[in-house]
């Protein structure tokens, strides 16, 4: 005997595997990775070039700019400044994007009119 109980087809559970098949949510899911994607893997090369640069290539790294202000130290800053940057242009994007197609999905799940 089992102690599970089937979901009632009415559930909400139901209602929300109804929604992750529809073309809006497909749309939602193809508008995040529009961006997540390429950005994820551009910023992982630039943040590869930073580790390799240091690894391979000290010399160069050592190199002075300004006083004891070396290239390495430059690139190490400029990890945080494009991780920065990244997070400000995705706030951007989902604002535009993003939002509005998850908050047209929502009212479609919540039934309410927009």
């Amino acid at each position: 005997m089992s102690t599970d109980t089937p979901v009632p087809t009415g559930t909400d559970d139901n209602r929300y595997v109804a929604v992750a098949n529809t073309s809006e949510f497909d749309a939602l899911r193809r508008a995040l990775r529009r961006f997540v994607f390429p950005v994820s893997a551009a910023f992982l090369l630039w943040y590869a070039l930073y580790v390799l640069l240091s690894a391979y290539a000290r010399d160069f790294m050592s190199t002075k700019v300004v006083g004891h202000i070396n290239i390495a130290l430059i690139f190490g800053l400029l990890q945080f400044v494009s991780t920065f940057l990244i997070a400000w242009l995705y706030t951007r994007y989902a604002d535009r994007r993003v939002d509005p197609l998850a908050d047209e999905l929502r009212a479609k799940i919540e039934g309410s009119p927009e």
